[in-house]
This record gives structure tokens, C-alpha cells and sequence, in this order.
């Protein structure tokens, strides 16, 4: 489920589902969080990055899998946040191609995120019928601005790489042609650098912050634990499987 690269004490973590568009299900939920792990206690990995393989970032929680049973990964969706939230080193996210749902909303949670010129981002939780997630209710407003936050997590409308760094969700913007290049040339440049040093300014900056992190995230996980399979949920997943625009005029 996930492609793993060193090189020059930059550890980049793909998600490997091209085929659905890197969607996470649980067992990509769970591989992300054990490869975060791995790099922490790894001396040899001075920083993380994220990314994907094939055109996508990721399309978000993979729909098919919602309302399934049986046994799960013990890392899942909430146990990945909190490994994101904990992690000590300086954490990339790289943001390939289309980011949908938490392969949006986990850019919020970066230390420093990037993205291709041709890549987009949506947040398409009212559509489902849910709300967000990944603390982004929390992330999004700070870094945005709280009316453009809000616009962007409530509309489902695509925002594109200039305008994600025009509004200050990203650190910058380089071309799809040598993308993954620039990012290793950023992270290499943090590498170089002591990682004690790193590791205490990093926890300097974040560690007041984390617990507003857990609460965000604590609240939108309760949250959705309502919504999932509510009226406006169920006809949104029935109009995702039969191809279809939902109608919420009903409800």
C-alpha cells in the first residue's frame, strides 16, 4: 500500500493505490502510520515526506469500503492522525497530483506542504453528506483565514496549486515536470541540517497546538460518527454507486 525511498536522510513515503487513485482504505491507513513510526525511530531518517504515486495524491477514504465489517489493521484513520500529530521530525507532504477529502485536509497538518503546478484540491465532505476532518476544521482557518476555510471545507469546489498557495495552504509551487525533484531538494536542504536542532524547534513551535489538534480532531471524528449513514449520507453514497448527482432536496 505504500512505496518507501530513502535517500540523503529524506525519507519519502508513496502512497501506492494508483489504481483507485491512492484512496485509503483501512490497510493504507494502518501502512502509512507504521511506515511514520518506522522513520521516527529511525536515526537514519532525518525527514518525511508524503506523496503519491501515479496522477493522484489521494481521492480521499476509499467510498467502497464504508459500511463493511470484520477484522481492521490496528492503525486506522484517527490512530494515523494521532501518529501525524506526535511525530517529532519535520513532516512533507508532497502533493502530487488531485488531493480529495484527507488527501486535502491531512495538508493542513504539515509542517510544509507542496504542490505540482497542475494539482487540486477539494474538500467534498457536505456533498457526502459528513463533515471534515484530519483537525482541518482547526488548521484550514488558521492558515487561510477563516471565511476562506470555511468556503472551501463547506462548497466542495476544486482549488487549484496557485490558489492553495495564495491562501497560504502550501509553501510553494513547483512545475509537474521535475516535482518530486524540487521536493527532494527542499527536504535534502532540512536534512543537511542537525535533526536535534530540527527535532526541539519543531517541537517548540507545535507542541502548544497539539492538544487543540486532538480536541478538532476528537470533535469531527464524534461528529461524523453521527452523520455516517444518516439520511444525507446514504443518499449520497447510493448517487456515488449509481453514477449519479445526489438530490438533498428531500431531506
Amino acid at each position: 500500500m505504500v512505496r518507501i525511498n530513502d535517500e540523503a536522510g529524506v525519507r519519502t513515503i508513496a502512497l501506492n493505490r494508483p489504481e483507485a487513485l491512492n484512496a485509503f482504505n483501512a490497510q493504507q491507513f494502518n501502512d502509512v502510520s507504521e511506515a511514520l513510526l518506522a522513520a521516527q525511530e529511525d536515526t537514519a531518517c532525518r525527514i518525511v515526506v508524503l506523496t503519491g504515486t501515479g496522477r493522484a495524491f489521494s481521492a480521499g477514504a476509499d467510498l467502497t469500503e464504508m459500511g463493511r465489517s470484520g477484522p481492521r489493521p490496528p492503525h486506522g484513520f484517527p490512530e494515523m492522525l494521532e501518529v501525524v500529530f506526535d511525530f517529532p521530525k519535520p513532516f512533507v507532504v508532497a502533493v502530487n497530483g488531485l488531493g480529495v477529502g484527507v488527501g486535502a485536509t491531512i495538508v493542513g497538518i504539515a509542517d510544509f506542504a507542496f504542490m505540482a503546478e497542475s494539482a487540486r484540491l477539494r474538500c467534498p465532505f457536505s456533498e457526502l453528506g459528513l463533515v471534515a476532518e484530519a483537525a482541518s476544521t482547526h488548521t484550514f482557518p488558521a492558515l487561510m483565514g477563516r471565511q476562506q476555510a470555511m468556503w472551501f471545507l463547506m462548497a466542495a469546489e476544486w482549488m487549484d496549486a496557485a490558489a492553495c498557495r495564495a491562501a497560504g495552504l502550501v509553501l510553494d509551487v513547483f512545475p509537474d515536470d521535475g516535482f518530486s525533484a524540487a521536493v527532494q531538494a527542499k527536504a535534502a536542504h532540512l536534512a543537511a541540517l542537525p535533526t536535534e536542532s530540527l527535532t526541539h524547534m519543531k517541537r517548540l513551535i507545535a507542541e502548544p497546538g497539539r492538544e487543540r489538534l486532538r480536541e478538532a480532531a476528537a470533535a469531527e471524528n464524534a461528529t461524523l460518527g453521527q452523520l455516517v449513514g444518516g439520511p444525507a449520507n446514504r443518499e449520497a453514497i447510493a448517487a456515488f454507486q449509481e453514477k449519479r448527482k445526489p438530490d438533498f432536496s428531500r431531506l
